[in-house]
Formats: structure tokens, sequence, C-alpha cells
């Protein structure tokens, strides 16, 4: 059980850090033509799959029997939720020139809504190994 806890505490603070970097490098690009690069893309699908990624492991955690806080489900379903909307509107006519745009409103959004889930009841604390870990996964899947 503490092997769940701790994949889904590394997991989240991936979804955070990822969705927060991808999602300001689309709204940088933008602005900055030059920094449109497909790696952008494949980055931003990274991010937005860890969020059905934290999702499992917290259905595998609540399976074992443990509670939720109220809302803990919410914000974190609320991610997946998201990136089915921004996906749903890649392709509309009326976005085509503000994709980056979309695309990085969006990251920073579902990065905000994991860091409600991850401090919803107060009591989390901030554990640098998980965020270190996280961001130490981030970057390999970058440079990789």
């Amino acid at each position: 059980m503490e092997t769940l806890y701790r994949a889904h505490e590394i997991a989240a603070w991936f979804l955070i850090v990822s969705n927060a970097v991808v999602g300001a490098w689309a709204l940088a690009a933008q602005y900055v033509p030059a920094l449109r690069h497909r790696l952008l893309w494949y980055t931003t699908g990274v991010a937005q799959v860890s969020t059905i990624v934290v999702a499992v492991i917290g259905a595998l955690i609540v399976n074992e029997g443990v509670e939720l806080e109220a809302f803990h489900a919410l914000y974190g379903f609320s991610t997946i939720f998201a990136v089915a909307i921004l996906y749903s509107y890649r392709n509309s006519p009326f976005i085509a020139d503000k994709l980056h745009l979309l695309y990085g409103c969006g990251g920073l959004f579902i990065a905000g809504l994991g860091i409600r889930a991850l401090f919803l009841d107060g009591s989390a604390a901030l554990d640098s190994s998980a965020v270190l870990d996280a961001f130490d996964t981030a970057v390999a899947l970058l440079i990789s």
C-alpha cells in the first residue's frame, strides 16, 4: 500500500510540474513563433496522459479501502475531463490560430487542478523527494 501511495504522489507531482511547464511553453509559443516545435506536442501528450496514470493509481488505492477527502476525486477526475475538452477543441476552426493559447491555458489549468487535489485537506506536506523524483522523470522524458 505504501508503494501505491508513493507512486500516486510522484505521479501527481509529475502531472503538476509537466503540465505547468508545457502550459507555459505553449503560452510563450503563441507569441514567440520560434518556440513552436513538434516536441511541444509530444511533451504535452505525455503531460496529459499523466492525468490518467494518476487516476488509475488513485483508483487502485481506493480499491484497497482507503476513503478520500470529499472533493479529492472531483479535482482529480476533472483533470481528465479538461484534457478531453482541450482535445475536442483542437480541430475547431475558430481556435486554429489560437491553438498554443488554448493548450497553454489548459496546461496551467490542469496543473492548478492537480495542486488543488493534492493540497485539498490542508494536511499535504511538500515532500521534496517526490517533487525531485517527478522533476527527474520529466527531464528524462524531455531529453530522450
